[in-house]
């Protein structure tokens, strides 16, 4: 599989940063769509995973102004394949191009290991944000 992540333009690439999370969030995980489109998406930086062997997009993430790190969505054949792992790499590296001393996530409980093999560190006690269970977690960047 050869994937690429890049980092793209929201006006440019909506239609297809949009699918892939209407799929993975709305869809899969029942996330209400009022939710979803929080209307800040203009605003953030994001990257779009492609699998360039089949011409396809598989996954999304984006940067908040503030440092939060969020809407990153896989599609289901392609998890657990490292590509989630380089989405947030590629997050966390143009937060620190952008000179940002840290990142934060609002992470699912069922994603705590991943964020915690990142490095990521648990903050405060854990919420409900769209029927998940949810907690924040920081990473220092410098």
């Amino acid at each position: 599989m050869d994937i690429r992540i890049s980092e793209v333009n929201w006006s440019q690439q909506q239609q297809t940063l949009s699918a892939i999370r209407r799929e993975v969030f709305i869809e899969e995980q029942q996330v209400p769509k009022e939710l979803e489109w929080d209307g800040i998406d203009p605003v953030c930086r994001h990257v779009l995973a492609q699998d360039l062997s089949k011409k396809i997009a598989v996954g999304t993430g984006r940067l908040v102004a503030d440092g939060q790190i969020g809407r990153m969505a896989i599609l289901k054949k392609y998890r657990q394949q490292g590509i989630g792992r380089d989405i947030l790499n590629q997050l966390i590296k143009i937060a620190k191009r952008d000179g940002q001393s840290l990142v934060y996530v609002h992470a699912q409980i069922s994603a705590l290991n991943f964020y915690q093999l990142a490095s990521f560190e648990i903050i405060g006690e854990s919420f409900m944000d769209a029927g998940i269970e949810h907690v924040k977690m920081i990473l220092h960047l410098l």
